[in-house]
């Protein structure tokens, strides 16, 4: 990423919302940034599927997934998926599972927490549209800037 999300709010705190820090991380990628393409569910994991295999290289998947704990919205299947297709990172608003091989992974994923548990396949859910969460509102084109010190989210490309 180049820029850290210290030195961003240092010099862009005016343009930046700040996620409160409720998150882990997850996989190798330590830092990430790109433009948001967002999905909300909740329990049911098949747009997150769609949307890994559709979205644009180089974009981060935010997934509001209600803060959830009851399931994993994300696992290794799901994870290798960003990795092939060179997302940037992951954001769930929810759980993942699988911790143990997403942490050997080519990818960044902030998650709320893990859960064995898959989720349903119902199909159920929307997809590019604004969210809330965490103390930040979340649109689809929208910037998202991620390291070991947090998530922040911009209206427009700051690097």
């Amino acid at each position: 990423m180049g820029v850290q999300t210290a030195d961003l709010c240092d010099i862009h705190r005016e343009k930046v919302q700040i996620a409160d820090p409720v998150f882990k991380q997850f996989g190798k990628v330590r830092s990430f940034s790109g433009p948001i393409h967002t999905v909300k569910v909740f329990e049911d994991n098949v747009l997150v599927k769609k949307a890994l295999q559709n979205i644009p290289e180089g974009s981060v998947l935010v997934v509001d997934g209600g803060g959830s704990r009851k399931c994993a919205l994300l696992g290794d299947n799901l994870a290798h998926i960003a990795v092939t297709r060179q997302l940037s990172g992951i954001v769930v608003y929810g759980c993942i599972r699988d911790s143990a091989q997403i942490n050997g992974m080519d990818i960044g994923i902030f998650a709320i927490g893990t859960n064995p548990l898959k989720s349903n396949k119902e199909g159920k859910g929307q997809e590019n549209i604004p969210v809330q969460f965490a103390g930040v509102n979340i649109e689809p084109g929208y910037h998202l800037y991620a390291d070991e010190d947090g998530i922040l989210i911009s209206e427009n490309q700051l690097l």
